[in-house]
């Protein structure tokens, strides 16, 4: 048993809970300071979040870090939602991030942050606006790598 535990504190990590208030500064904080990658997994897109987020996309794709967001195939979705999604997908296109369109029932919301950082929770990240959410942060690596393995991004992102 001893071994087990030993094994467990070898791999330390930090966590913090956020809300939707609390969120944007240290998610936005955590995108400044990436170097190589940034996954986003964020069923929906609206107009008012992009509208903050896209500089920060702008920024990272100029400074040679590689973006991938995971949302859902625009063309599952109903009107309004079908002419955002379709319209910021192109945008998306035009930055240089690199877009994963889902037409499954994809409804995950997190962000791996050069596989180093771990969001996870209930926020939509590329959408929300109104309602009550929650977020964790870990930072550990091994806790990042965990989540894209077991998501299996490795078919899609090298």
């Amino acid at each position: 048993m001893s071994n087990f535990f030993a094994k467990k504190q070898e791999k330390a990590f930090t966590s913090r809970l956020f809300d939707e208030k609390s969120f944007y500064s240290s998610f936005l904080s955590d995108l400044e300071d990436c170097e190589r990658e940034v996954i986003i997994e964020s069923p929906f897109i609206s107009r008012a979040r992009m509208d903050i987020l896209l500089p920060f996309f702008r920024r990272l794709v100029n400074r040679d870090v590689t973006v991938y967001v995971i949302t859902k195939d625009p063309s599952i979705l109903e009107e309004p939602l079908f002419t955002y999604s379709s319209e910021i997908i192109r945008e998306f296109e035009v930055l240089g991030v690199h877009v994963l369109a889902a037409s499954n029932h994809h409804h995950r919301k997190l962000a791996i942050l050069d596989r180093q950082v771990l969001w996870e929770g209930s926020l939509n990240i590329l959408s929300q606006t109104n309602s009550k959410e929650i977020m964790r942060r870990i930072e550990g690596e091994d806790h990042a790598q965990e989540m894209f393995e077991f998501l299996k991004l490795g078919r899609f992102i090298k």
